[in-house]
């Protein structure tokens, strides 16, 4: 069995219900459109009208018809083929269509510099790239170097010459599915690692690995038939895609929303019906500070039916899911730890049956295993802190093209995930911090994430990033940079004065207001602080004591 064959059995199942809704907020209401795929292949204009919708049936043939169309140009299995788009209807059906012709699937962030662009196509040996409107004026830059690319597909109206109208030249090809047989070991996709550390690495994992996490992610929060799913995150990254394969694999509707304004969160919320809302750490914060500002009252929409709302893909401040939790009492709750090394969320998870445990990323996830180890491999005391390692089907099988740092973070089939952790005595496994993120100031190790964790508590702070600053003496100082609240005002003297609580070595060092970088999944952008302010002068800051 591989993913699509959910897809194929929804088709035959539930052929006219809807599979998949995208609301663009951002454009007037009354604009709608009932997405037949005819219309769709005619004039494909993504994000134009307020709303669009495709029956699972109409999913189906359209992902059939892109298969057909790869397979008519002579591509063979195992072609790498890259998806440069925004989340839109036409995203996942060229996403299964490469599954369905046994090319490799190749999803590119589109938040990428055309010379990153450039740099991961190359990376990753791709000979085919879709790409939608957005991201023309990047294409023209770099499309005269590509020359490992046999062609390039438009998705929209009047692409550039170099391109081709790929929704045009699918009504010439078949509905039917591809006579192309795959197994779950062949190869599927490649995925991107978020560049927080440097340069992308190309992660390579099998159809397995997308079959597996579709039946952990359905395992862990139970989605039904009647459920409906609101995904925000951009489909490029495991999370967002991973997550929506619980729905996949029980037959309901997503709706994807190109927004996330809180009061677009929660009219999509209401009009949809949407009953699992997956969220990052920016959004729950603005929807929470719009709640309790008043900006944003929830009287205005309709909620009772949102059942789940389920966060992850950085370290989630403890203080931030107290605050939902009062607002939102009803709501289940969960914390999802994942990596694209391990095909996404749900190697580890809270458990919607553990509230009392927020703070923890929870225990092994279904058909996972996870351990707490020294830097010999050797696995520590439950209290102590060490590196997080774990082990399961969804396991990259390698970085493509880089078996250095494949050995280096595979070693017995275990995956070490880089990040410092603790377990208690119950097994609940407790991020530390990321292991090159950990400062090393005067002999003591100091761990950003809980000197951040601190701070969010203070009512006028937005976010806040820590990061080591380098100091002659100590070698390292923790520095804070510390983003306000809209309207909000603050001195160093106001943070030092907080910070007392914290114990003298913990407190950072020097304070800096400035707004925190957070990439699109949510994670905070060191590097980029780290550029910014180690080895420079710090105009807007003050050194403490």
């Amino acid at each position: 069995m591989v993913i699509y064959d959910f897809l194929e059995r929804n088709a035959r199942l539930y052929g006219s219900d809807i599979a998949l809704v995208e609301l663009n907020p951002s454009v007037e209401r009354d604009q709608a459109s009932t997405w037949r795929e005819a219309q769709l292949i005619e004039s494909a204009n993504p994000g134009a009208p307020y709303r669009r919708e495709i029956s699972w049936s109409d999913f189906d043939r359209s992902a059939n018809r892109f298969a057909n169309l790869l397979l008519s140009r002579g591509l063979k299995r195992g072609t790498k083929v890259a998806i440069l788009m925004m989340n839109c209807l036409e995203w996942l059906p060229i996403y299964f269509g490469i599954l369905k012709a046994g090319c490799i699937a190749v999803p590119m962030n589109f938040r990428y510099s055309s010379d990153e662009i450039k740099y991961c196509l190359e990376l990753a040996d791709v000979e085919v790239l879709v790409f939608g409107p957005e991201f023309v004026e990047r294409m023209n830059a770099i499309q005269e170097d590509l020359h490992q690319l046999r062609m390039m597909f438009f998705v929209g109206q009047d692409g550039p010459h170099y391109t081709e109208n790929c929704m045009r030249l699918m009504t010439f090809c078949s509905t039917d599915a591809p006579p192309v047989a795959l197994s779950e070991e062949d190869h599927a996709a490649i995925y991107f690692s978020s560049g927080t550390t440097g340069f992308p690495k190309a992660i390579l994992h099998n159809h397995r690995a997308l079959l597996s996490s579709c039946m952990t992610e359905q395992n862990h929060h139970s989605q039904q038939r009647d459920d409906v799913f609101l995904c925000i995150p951009p489909l490029y990254h495991t999370g967002a895609k991973m997550h929506w394969f619980g729905s996949l694999m029980s037959g309901s509707k997503a709706v994807l929303l190109r927004g996330v304004k809180p009061e677009w969160i929660c009219r999509a919320i209401t009009e949809e019906k949407c009953t699992i809302v997956w969220l990052l750490v920016p959004w729950a914060q603005e929807m929470l500070d719009a709640i309790e500002s008043g900006a944003l009252s929830l009287d205005s929409y309709y909620l009772d039916q949102w059942r789940l709302m389920h966060i992850g893909a950085q370290p989630v401040p403890p203080s931030l899911i107290r605050r939902w939790m009062k607002v939102f009492p009803h709501h289940q709750y969960d914390t999802n730890y994942g990596l694209s090394e391990s095909i996404g969320p749900g190697c580890v998870h809270l458990g919607v049956e553990n509230p009392h445990k927020v703070g923890a990323i929870g225990k092994p996830g279904y058909l996972w295993e996870a351990k707490i180890v020294d830097d010999h491999g050797i696995e520590v005391a439950d209290g102590e802190v060490g590196e997080l390692i774990v082990r399961g089907p969804g396991v990259m099988l390698c970085y493509y093209k880089n078996p250095d740092a494949t050995a280096e973070s595979i070693k017995n089939g275990w995956l070490y995930t880089g990040d410092m952790g603790r377990k208690d005595e119950e097994g609940f496994i407790y991020l530390v911090d990321r292991k090159k993120d950990v400062i090393i100031s005067g002999g003591e190790n100091l761990y950003p994430v809980q000197i951040e964790d601190f701070l969010r508590r203070c009512d006028k702070i937005k976010d806040v990033a820590v990061i080591g600053l380098p100091d002659a003496r100590l070698g390292e100082i923790a520095g804070a940079i510390i983003e306000l609240k809209e309207g909000c005002t603050a001195t160093v003297e106001e943070i030092n004065e907080f910070c007392q609580d914290l114990p003298r070595y913990k407190r950072p060092k020097k304070v800096i207001f400035d707004k925190v970088p957070r990439n699109p999944t949510g994670k905070i952008e060191k590097p980029v602080l780290r550029k910014r302010y180690c080895g420079s002068r710090l105009v807007e800051s003050q050194t403490t004591n």
